[in-house]
């Protein structure tokens, strides 16, 4: 088994690690970096429970090697925060109840940041298909579209 070193900067932090070179992104964040914030949850890239933020980009890390991203920026749930505290994505969740039992929180919540980055006027039809590759255990996705329509700026907000 071939071990590489790789550096990543984790949530503003560089941290560098060996680890096999098979190791997807997901299993070097959790295993050799010890970030453990990102869940697994279907190995497949469909759930979208370990969601990360690649130089900004939603990335599935179970199905990308973290050779991969070498190099570059990597945000986690934990990486939205501002000053230990909650980060404003992540305060509107907690608002609007938007998380249950956590296991899309993370997916969600990064998904939302992607696609809040943009500053433009979102309605609701946009935020659910921008959310369609995070599965909802719970079937809470009125809550969750509630939390992100509330912080875009200017959200046609009547359509359904």
């Amino acid at each position: 088994m071939t071990e590489i070193t790789l550096t990543l900067n984790i949530n503003g932090r560089d941290v560098t690690r060996a680890a096999p070179a098979h190791y997807s992104l997901l299993r070097w964040l959790r295993d050799a970096a010890s970030v453990f914030d990102v869940k697994y949850g279907c190995g497949e890239g469909v759930c979208g429970t370990c969601t990360v933020l690649v130089d900004g980009a939603a990335a599935s890390s179970c199905i990308v090697l973290a050779a991969q991203v070498a190099g570059k920026n990597v945000t986690t749930l934990v990486g939205l925060g501002v000053d230990g505290e909650l980060g404003p994505i992540q305060e509107a969740f907690v608002d609007h109840g938007a998380s249950q039992c956590g296991f899309c929180t993370p997916g969600m919540v990064l998904a939302a940041h992607e696609l809040l980055s943009s500053g433009e006027a979102l309605d609701r039809a946009q935020i659910r298909h921008a959310i369609q590759g995070n599965l909802c255990r719970c079937t809470g996705y009125q809550a969750i579209v509630e939390a992100i329509v509330s912080l875009v700026p200017e959200t046609a907000g009547s359509d359904s």
